[in-house]
């Protein structure tokens, strides 16, 4: 057997006793009290949903696991902005792929920089009509999409079985109040800026029931709404004479992923 030096064993037992007390700490029935964390979580809701102007700028971790199984993460950044009822663009730039959609309230473009190419569909209807295509039909989910609907406070509460207010975290600067929440197949984190605009500054996802429990982690900054929000008429022009293509061409040249790398469970 492996000796553990006895600095080593030190830091670890800290380690651990440090991890029991956030998770645990006292007189924390108080603290993740259920009825408090659906009324932050509501308040997040409707605050973003009365907002007819949004723009953000997201680092987001997508974890995968390789063919040997080891856990990496796919960093990438990006920009949401949005106009209700049914404008949205949205960019995605990471180490595989560059891609940029556009909605205008009637038709859906998705532009691979990379490639040069783009496709067209016709989708007409708002922005929470559109994310349900792109989840359902065409696997081309947005960044974050459940929380920028109209009703994201329903879509998020969806199934979920066991809901905790753990106090306050701080990201970039901003104090936020954190919640958990489980469903039966995923847990989900959310950090919610404190004070007059309660809005997302880290959404975090974690896949239960497949192998390394992946987790894709999204952090928001840069919030901006009303008359501070980005500007733009959501309005797609082809400025590098991209060439267009069939959607289904789109998918298989425009990759997600490059090919050794697999999702869970060899999705």
């Amino acid at each position: 057997m492996r000796s553990v030096h006895p600095a080593a064993l030190r830091r670890s037992v800290a380690a651990v006793a440090m991890m029991l007390a956030i998770i645990a700490p006292p007189g924390s029935s108080a603290r993740a009290d259920e009825s408090d964390a659906k009324a932050l979580l509501k308040a997040m809701s409707d605050y973003l949903a009365s907002q007819e102007r949004i723009s953000f700028e997201y680092d987001a971790t997508l974890e995968v696991v390789t063919e040997e199984d080891q856990k990496l993460g796919l960093a990438s950044s990006g920009s949401v902005t949005m106009g209700r009822p049914n404008r949205i663009r949205a960019t995605r730039h990471g180490g595989f792929v560059d891609l940029e959609m556009v909605f205008d309230g009637e038709t859906l473009t998705l532009l691979g920089k990379s490639a040069n190419l783009f496709t067209q569909v016709a989708v007409p209807g708002d922005v929470d009509h559109l994310i349900d295509e792109l989840r359902n039909t065409y696997d081309r989910p947005l960044p974050a999409a459940d929380l920028l609907m109209s009703n994201a406070y329903d879509a998020l509460m969806s199934e979920v079985t066991d809901v905790k207010d753990l106090g306050s975290g701080v990201i970039d600067g901003q104090e936020c109040d954190w919640l958990a929440f489980r469903t039966p197949d995923v847990d989900w984190q959310i950090w919610i800026a404190q004070g007059e605009r309660p809005y997302p500054c880290r959404y975090v996802i974690t896949t239960k029931g497949m192998e390394h429990s992946p987790q894709y982690v999204i952090q928001a900054r840069n919030w901006r709404t009303g008359t501070d929000a980005k500007a733009d008429d959501f309005t797609f022009v082809n400025e590098t004479d991209a060439s267009r293509i069939e959607l289904d061409e789109l998918r298989e040249k425009v990759r997600e992923l490059p090919d050794h790398f697999i999702m869970g469970e060899g999705q």
